[in-house]
């Protein structure tokens, strides 16, 4: 037998008949067809637990019969058979009115035979219902693996456009940090303030990687004004808010969620909760939740570093400069928990240190 052949004798089938010979007639026809799992039962009211302890791949169900008919039997079914199933029931009856028939066929049942019957049609009937079952489950098992790989190769896609976003915020971080471990500390630092303010993990796992591309628009910005030790002249200062614009050209205008935080933060994290920031000038809540967050964790984490123009302040000194500027440069309620989380925030810094430290 082939392996088709070989996984239908081997499907269980269930009789359903209050008449006992009748039964014992079905259990005798099968067995000597070769189908030697055969389960059977003379009340009805046993078929649904029947069906949900066994793995019964087809019903050979009567009509009339006493306590529940067949048709009630199928409709009793069907509120047990998940939608992902494919039962098979062939109604064997002695009525051969065509309302019975209307009735099964409407009730569930897949194909029709009236006794008396011929054998051979019988497992004819038998056959192709099983090989349907098996193709139906062969289709979902393809369907559920061409689902897995749409899947797993989403989460590549997925996983690459992180990477690229991860790899973008940090080249223009190496223009003034060689490390570019300001960019880590920073995201990490976003995504613990942002689940200490209850934003939720959705919103703080995507600030954890939008922000990453805060500063990308000083791949823009010349040296000699990005890496001035000097305090920068009027001139030299529009043309380092610049990066601001750059930022956001370069990130673009893309319907993703992560890239549409990721130029929120690039346009607003300059912003200042007075309204003397740049861009835009734009004050208070006005300033998007990202962008606040970001704004004060950039800040932090760039006053306790070194860079070419400074020296790295101490931990006190940095707090210190949050609480004086809560209210004016950053929202003070962010400032408060940004406190709560310090030694969260200061332990990144042993995990990626600038390498100089």
């Amino acid at each position: 037998m082939n392996d088709m052949t070989d996984k239908i004798k081997d499907s269980c089938i269930l009789v359903v008949d209050d008449n006992p010979a009748n039964v014992l007639l079905l259990e005798q026809l099968l067995e000597e067809e070769g189908y030697d799992n055969v389960l059977s039962t003379t009340d009805s009211r046993e078929v649904v637990e029947i069906y949900q302890n066994q793995t019964v791949d087809m019903i050979l169900l009567d009509i009339r019969m006493p306590f529940m008919n067949g048709i009630e039997v199928m409709q009793a079914l069907k509120k047990n058979v998940g939608n992902d199933d494919y039962l098979p029931i062939l109604v064997l009856t002695a009525q051969t009115d065509m309302e019975t028939r209307q009735a099964a066929l409407a009730a569930g049942a897949r194909d029709f035979l009236t006794k008396p019957f011929q054998p051979w049609e019988v497992f004819q009937r038998i056959h192709n219902l099983l090989e349907t079952r098996f193709f139906y489950y062969n289709q979902r098992l393809r369907a559920d693996d061409l689902e897995i790989e749409v899947q797993n190769r989403t989460k590549e896609i997925h996983r690459t456009q992180l990477e690229v976003v991860r790899r973008l915020g940090r080249a223009g971080e190496y223009r003034d940090n060689e490390t570019g471990a300001h960019v880590v500390r920073m995201s990490k630092s976003c995504h613990l303030l942002a689940l200490k303010a209850g934003l939720g993990e959705q919103f703080a796992d995507l600030i954890l990687q939008a922000s990453t591309m805060h500063d990308v628009g000083k791949i823009g910005i010349p040296d000699r004004i990005l890496l001035k030790p000097g305090r920068l002249t009027p001139e030299e200062r529009i043309i380092m808010e610049s990066h601001v614009e750059i930022g956001m050209d370069i990130i673009g205008n893309f319907d993703s969620g992560m890239l549409i935080m990721a130029r929120s933060i690039a346009a607003t994290h300059h912003e200042k909760w007075d309204g003397s920031g740049y861009p835009n000038g734009v004050s208070g809540t006005d300033i998007p939740i990202e962008g606040r967050i970001a704004a004060i964790c950039d800040v932090f984490d760039a006053l306790t570093s070194t860079r070419p123009y400074k020296e790295a302040w101490p931990l006190e000194k940095a707090v210190s400069f949050l609480k004086d500027n809560a209210g004016s440069h950053f929202d003070p309620a962010l400032v408060e928990q940004f406190i709560e989380i310090i030694p969260d925030v200061t332990s990144l810094r042993v995990e990626y240190p600038d390498e100089e430290e």
